[in-house]
């Protein structure tokens, strides 16, 4: 089945961060504090999902207070840090929000998404993600994480569903 065609099924988008929300470098200060560039594109994104009705979640191996503020500000409830077993986290989600296989799209860039990624009815990948990624996934947007590609991934969904460009 063709992405476009899952696209439009699809309820709940889930996102990992580090190389999907962001570029995947790590950031410390002085006194070992993490900080993350988030790209305004994938926030302006997000928003325009809830709005739409499409929900979004967060599945991160690491955990990061940045993460749990930038997701605080768009509006994101679900965010599930320190994640260590992506592909249980994932069923666990699926089934508490009482969703299908097919009505969940997640997005990851390395070995630790493939998981999850298979246990989805639409697979996504940033253009930076690992190759093994990108051959697990559906669909590859054309900008890498940290630069956009939540934000064609999210433009995809909506398209599917008829509600892009935001109203």
């Amino acid at each position: 089945m063709r992405a476009a065609s899952r696209a439009s099924r699809i309820r709940l988008l889930v996102l990992d961060v580090d190389g999907v929300l962001t570029d995947g470098g790590l950031l410390y200060g002085p006194s070992g504090e993490e900080s993350k560039r988030f790209h305004v594109h994938d926030g302006l994104a997000l928003v325009a999902a809830h709005q739409a009705g499409l929900q979004v979640a967060v599945l991160s191996s690491r955990a990061s207070a940045a993460v749990a503020r930038r997701m605080a500000e768009l509006g994101v409830g679900e965010v599930h840090q320190g994640v260590g077993d992506k592909a249980s986290a994932l069923d666990a989600l699926r089934e508490r929000l009482g969703l299908e296989t097919g009505e969940i799209a997640v997005m990851g860039d390395d070995l630790p998404d493939l998981g999850a990624m298979g246990r989805a009815g639409l697979a996504l990948a940033p253009a930076n993600a690992v190759p093994e990624v990108k051959r697990a996934a559906h669909w590859v947007a054309r900008r890498r994480g940290g630069d956009g590609a939540v934000r064609e991934a999210v433009e995809m969904l909506l398209k599917a569903r008829r509600r892009w460009p935001p109203r």
